[in-house]
């Protein structure tokens, strides 16, 4: 059984593929809600040297809010950029919303790990941090 934060197993959930390695992993929960943020447009960029990100993938959470693996390919040290839509329709996520955009910069050094970055998300502020 999982907590509320990290991944309830490693099968994967409709139209994503399961972890072959290392991952970059998320869950976006609506603390207002009560429940896990529907249909967030979800980007992963790896930073270059020159602080250009090149987006890497972009995908909508599922059902239980999650996206269980953002890299698709095999990690590689730096930094990357974890960035949330946050603005859409108020069933999926708020319109009215405060905050509509969201960009967190991850430095990676361990790549035979996997990291977990959940977003919960209320009217007026945003908590992040590394999960397990």
């Amino acid at each position: 059984m999982a907590d509320a934060t990290g991944p309830a197993d490693d099968a994967p959930a409709a139209g994503q593929s399961g972890p072959t390695g290392p991952t970059i992993s998320t869950h976006v929960l609506d603390t207002e809600l009560g429940q896990p943020a529907v249909g967030v447009r979800v980007s992963l960029y790896k930073v270059g040297e020159d602080d250009r990100p090149i987006r890497l993938t972009q995908t909508l959470t599922d059902s239980d809010g999650r996206v269980r693996d953002l890299l698709e390919r095999p990690m590689s040290p730096g930094d990357y950029r974890l960035e949330f839509a946050l603005a859409g329709p108020r069933g999926e996520v708020g319109e009215d919303r405060f905050f509509r955009r969201m960009s967190i910069d991850l430095r990676i050094i361990d790549t035979t790990r996997s990291y977990h970055v959940p977003l919960l998300l209320s009217p007026f502020s945003m908590t992040t941090y590394r999960g397990s």
